[in-house]
């Protein structure tokens, strides 16, 4: 929003910086801050009314685990809240991706805060079934993947980039959107296994937003691509700005979520940080750059797929506990 100051620029005085992308970047990352800080407890307090008991604990779990009895959870309200807001008022509205990716973090927010109001309301561990969180989480995944194809070059549409071969493309054809569905859709529900421990998800998540936010920049500039020999996505540099945002409003949640932590993320954070890094990652071509920089997630989702797999062949597990954080 504030990018539209530039109309009233003559390219000489102090309205010219709102062209700058890093500029919008800092002042997006300082907004979600100051967001988390002046909101965060504020609506703790609400969530530990409205919420009572706050969320429930699995009877089976660790025994470390029962002492975090009490506390509310969709703190992701508060990430959620600060990176509209920051990216509202900072990014340029003209731009495709960052309403690609906006409208895919509402979008799984709304389903996690459907999941977690369903478990706080009747005080279960269940709450939304896992096949229509899925069905949602895919078919809004088909429409950002089909929305973002729209919007790439040419000579990139249905193509999936190697990393760390320079400038090496796969042409998927029609697996394309299929592909970048099941990245989404992965992604959101790789974060939400990991958010577990206080601070455990959302450390991980501003790591791996930050880093995508630098592909972002880089790929979206014409010299920084002809230098690094990497493909150019014409726009995705705005990106920057939501991942500032982000990281504003994670570093802000993170001094309410820290040991002991005052409030959960929940599945309303989980599912919309996600969602939101798989977003990144198809809108600016680095799919598979994603499992790199999202390590921790990749491990997590795979201690999962292990231990069903296993269980279901032999009966025993083989984590004690799975995830296995």
């Amino acid at each position: 929003m504030l990018y539209w100051l530039t109309l009233l620029s003559d390219g000489g005085d102090f309205f010219n910086l709102f062209r700058y992308i890093t500029f919008r970047a800092g002042g997006a990352f300082l907004t979600a801050l100051i967001f988390g800080f002046l909101f965060g407890q504020p609506l703790i307090d609400v969530l530990r009314k409205r919420q009572g008991k706050g969320q429930p604990i699995r009877d089976d779990g660790p025994e470390g685990h029962f002492v975090k009895a009490g506390t509310p959870t969709m703190g992701g309200l508060l990430i959620v809240g600060a990176l509209l807001t920051s990216t509202l008022m900072w990014a340029r509205l003209d731009n495709p991706f960052v309403w690609m990716v906006l409208l895919v973090t509402v979008a799984f927010a709304a389903i996690g805060f459907a999941d977690d109001y369903a478990k706080v309301s009747k005080q279960t561990t269940t709450g939304v079934s896992s096949k229509m969180r899925l069905l949602l989480g895919f078919v809004i995944a088909g429409i950002a993947a089909y929305w973002a194809a729209q919007f790439h070059p040419a000579e990139l549409q249905n193509q999936l980039a190697l990393p760390v071969f320079k400038n090496t493309l796969i042409n998927l054809g029609y697996l394309f959107v299929p592909f970048s569905m099941l990245v989404i859709v992965g992604a959101a529900n790789a974060v939400n296994l990991t958010d577990g421990l206080d601070g455990l998800a959302i450390m991980p998540v501003m790591i791996a937003s930050g880093a995508l936010g630098v592909i972002a920049y880089a790929v979206g500039r014409v010299d920084f691509t002809e230098y690094l020999d990497v493909h150019y996505v014409p726009g995705t540099g705005e990106i920057l700005v939501f991942t500032a945002g982000l990281f504003g409003g994670g570093l802000g949640f993170l001094w309410y979520n820290a040991p002991p932590a005052a409030v959960f993320m929940g599945d309303t954070g989980s599912l919309a940080l996600g969602g939101a890094l798989g977003a990144i990652a198809v809108a600016t071509k680095h799919e598979l750059v994603l499992a790199i920089v999202g390590g921790l997630f990749v491990v997590e989702a795979l201690s999962v797929i292990i231990q069903v797999l296993y269980f279901k062949r032999t009966g025993k597990r083989v984590f004690l506990m799975a995830p296995i954080h």
